[in-house]
């Protein structure tokens, strides 16, 4: 006898809090969505507010619960903000997921001070804050956690399009991902990433206006839909992914096979 159902699956997220960061377009408005459509609240976070009240419109229409949170990934005290009232208004955060991020669009070179810690404090910097602070809180509970953090394919395969730093802040969420989850581990906190391809979203629009549709040289001649994602989110913050922790998976549609 087994003490797990058959199978070891399941969509239902009723009694989870989740906190996504960059909602306001692209993936972000997306697993937000498919969050709160399998019973999660969810606190969406971002900076245009305008399109964060849109989305909690959007989700409570289809019946899900939704709080609009504004947040800057590159202020620390925006971030313990956000944690302190997304607790306040449904619990302990028991799912985060870490999918603000911009690019350069910069030759290493040519980039600004400025550029450089924008891009550091947004896609490295922040994830870390805001993981520490949801994980000091699933601890003090005793409560179980999943994170998943959003890195790319571009952290392991650079095609030397001006985003060198981008490539490397996403090649260290994945480390981070890998470290934190043997840290995190020994009070079930799991954390995985995800690498996707180039998907549908305003910064992979920004790339193809400066660089021309590139996805023509992919062997599916495509660029993919951040619906294609929802199974990946679901497994690694669902009951079947128990036991992972710490993996990196890449979504990308063959692209990185070329």
């Amino acid at each position: 006898m087994t003490a797990f159902p058959l199978p070891y699956f399941s969509l239902d997220l009723t009694g989870q809090v989740a906190l996504v960061t960059g909602t306001t377009s692209g993936l972000g408005w997306r697993f937000a969505r498919v969050l709160a459509a399998c019973g999660a609240k969810v606190a969406v976070t971002g900076r245009r507010v305008e399109r964060l009240d849109a989305l909690v419109e959007e989700i409570r229409s289809d019946g899900g619960e939704a709080l609009p949170l504004r947040l800057d990934m590159t202020d620390r005290a925006s971030i313990r903000e956000v944690v302190e009232k997304t607790e306040a208004a449904y619990g302990t955060i028991t799912i985060l997921v870490n999918n603000a991020g911009v690019p350069d669009a910069q030759r290493a070179h040519k980039m600004s001070d400025e550029l450089v810690d924008t891009v550091f404090d947004t896609n490295l910097r922040g994830p870390w804050v805001l993981s520490c602070e949801v994980a000091k809180r699933l601890i003090e509970a005793k409560k179980p956690g999943r994170m998943v953090n959003i890195s790319s394919v571009g952290a392991f395969n650079y095609g030397g399009n001006g985003a060198a730093l981008y490539s490397v802040t996403k090649a260290a969420l994945a480390r981070m991902t890998e470290a934190l989850a043997v840290e995190w581990s020994r009070f079930h906190i799991n954390v995985n990433a995800i690498a996707p391809g180039a998907f549908s979203s305003e910064m992979m629009d920004g790339m193809m206006e400066r660089l021309g549709d590139f996805s023509q040289q992919f062997p599916r001649k495509r660029v993919g839909d951040p619906a294609q994602l929802d199974s990946t989110l679901l497994y690694l913050v669902s009951p079947a992914s128990e036991a992972v922790t710490g993996t990196v998976i890449k979504v990308d549609d063959g692209q990185g096979s070329r």
